[in-house]
């Protein structure tokens, strides 16, 4: 199997195991991380282009698990952390780590968090090493080991 089907693959395997845990991810810690993850994905490189901006802000939008919450209010908040990131990476993603942390002691939610980065990740068919990393990086903050998620 090419690597391209394997990243799809995943990608709709993570899509699918997050809309069976929907009822359990309505709180606002979830809905942070979410977008903080989010935000994280879409500036791994160090930068954010308008045109990811834009996918990345559809995706949120068209995602099964985010519509327990208001459009206008997630696109806030990731325009939010995605503003604190292009302003200094190291010293945003030190920030938005910190939303992420908030569902540490919510192994579901932890999880769930995990999936959506790799779901954003992978939407383009490309799931670089940079994103990768930075869900890798994700993963230790929350004391989720990578392999439990083929990272």
């Amino acid at each position: 199997m090419a690597l391209w089907d394997r990243i799809k693959d995943s990608a709709q395997t993570m899509q699918t195991q997050l809309v069976a845990r929907k009822n359990d991810l309505k709180s606002g810690a979830f809905r942070d991380a979410s977008m903080a993850m989010c935000a994280l994905v879409a500036a791994a490189d160090g930068t954010v282009d308008p045109a990811e901006r834009r996918r990345v802000a559809q995706l949120i939008a068209t995602n099964e698990v985010l519509q327990n919450f208001a459009a206008d209010d997630l696109q806030r908040r990731f325009d939010g952390y995605l503003d604190k990131l292009t302003a200094d990476f190291d010293f945003g993603k030190v920030s938005v780590l910190q939303e992420v942390g908030k569902v540490k002691k919510k192994p579901t939610e932890a999880r769930a968090v995990i999936q959506i980065g790799i779901v954003i990740g992978g939407a383009d068919g490309d799931f670089d090493k940079t994103e990768q990393a930075l869900v890798r990086e994700v993963c230790f903050a929350l004391g989720i080991a990578p392999a439990e998620f083929d990272l």
